[in-house]
């Protein structure tokens, strides 16, 4: 099947950044990235892409778009990214590449132990960074008697906030998601392991998918899952879109976002200026805007807590891997 770059996400964004003297290179978006090898998506399927020499593949990331010789596959450039989600991870400076030139981003977790209130704004935090649409998706919905109180705690994270919750292995859920994923839309999956992220993207896929993905149960003890998903791939979406599955994230650490932390807790940030002292850490400081707010129950404290960890975290350099 030929796939025209429009189908494959191609935009004016993309064509804008390529000179005349380009005209001869193929333009292809990345599939997958594995240690030692790139495969991409051409204009007939799937190909295996050849680095330049000094390149590495951790330079790349899934949905990212490059240009590349068509006769000999040798990648000559990868385009500038208009949206980008990454992170740290524990005792390693350098950051993780998680997905390149994403619409929207559905951040999924369940209801029932998963949900997390702390951990979903990480997610926020991180996505309002990357500049794609954050959702909060509610999977397991057919398990629980109200899941709209699910619903309206993941709303109240973030203003004009997105939450949906459906039965993952039920047709109707690419329903509900279809608003987000039609034609040339590229989403991405993240969430911890177990909460059904590989289900959905087998229903989001449907018989546009050749392989379904392997999906994996979930404790009931603690509501944990396993992984089930090793590595970020981007697939085609039965609606004429694209999905990028990630592996579950163990840890997810939030440095250098002060962007995406002022988005998530906007209600705190505009605040902040109001405050009598420039500097005010809004600790202890008299005439501090946010701790007056607290007072009068206009703010929640543990949500005021939790901003203060994220502001902390994110001005901290990230820690370098030990020395062996």
């Amino acid at each position: 099947m030929t796939l025209s770059l429009a189908e494959r996400g191609w935009t004016a964004f993309f064509a804008e950044q390529c000179g005349e003297e380009e005209a001869e290179l193929a333009p292809m978006r990345i599939l997958s990235v594995h240690r030692s090898r790139l495969t991409a998506q051409a204009e007939t399927g799937s190909v295996r892409l050849w680095l330049p020499v000094g390149a590495r593949t951790t330079d790349y990331a899934v949905g990212d778009w490059v240009l590349v010789q068509p006769d000999t596959l040798l990648l000559q450039r990868r385009l500038d990214r208009q949206t980008l989600l990454e992170r740290h991870t524990a005792g390693n400076a350098a950051t993780q590449l998680i997905a390149a030139n994403i619409d929207t981003l559905f951040i999924v977790t369940s209801c029932n132990d998963d949900f997390n209130p702390a951990r979903l704004e990480r997610y926020l935090a991180l996505a309002n960074e990357s500049g794609a649409k954050p959702v909060i998706v509610l999977t397991k919905a057919d398990t629980v008697a109200d899941a709209d109180a699910y619903i309206a705690e993941a709303k109240a994270l973030q203003r004009d906030l997105s939450a949906v919750a459906l039965d993952a292995k039920s047709p109707t859920a690419a329903e509900a998601l279809a608003r987000w994923c039609g034609p040339g839309r590229t989403v991405a999956l993240v969430g911890s392991s177990g909460v059904g992220k590989s289900t959905l993207l087998n229903t989001l896929a449907g018989e546009a998918q050749e392989t379904p993905q392997l999906t994996g149960a979930i404790r009931e003890d603690d509501a944990k899952g396993r992984h089930t998903t090793t590595a970020r791939s981007l697939h085609p979406i039965a609606g004429g879109g694209w999905v990028i599955d990630t592996p579950g994230m163990r840890t997810l650490q939030v440095n250098d976002a002060a962007f995406g932390i002022g988005t998530l807790f906007a209600e705190i940030t505009e605040l902040a200026p109001l405050c009598r002292f420039r500097n005010c850490t809004h600790h202890h400081e008299p005439g501090c805007a946010v701790l007056e707010a607290v007072a009068e129950g206009r703010l929640d404290a543990a949500r005021v807590a939790r901003w203060r960890k994220l502001i902390d975290e994110s001005a901290q350099p990230a820690a370098a891997p030990p020395r062996s």
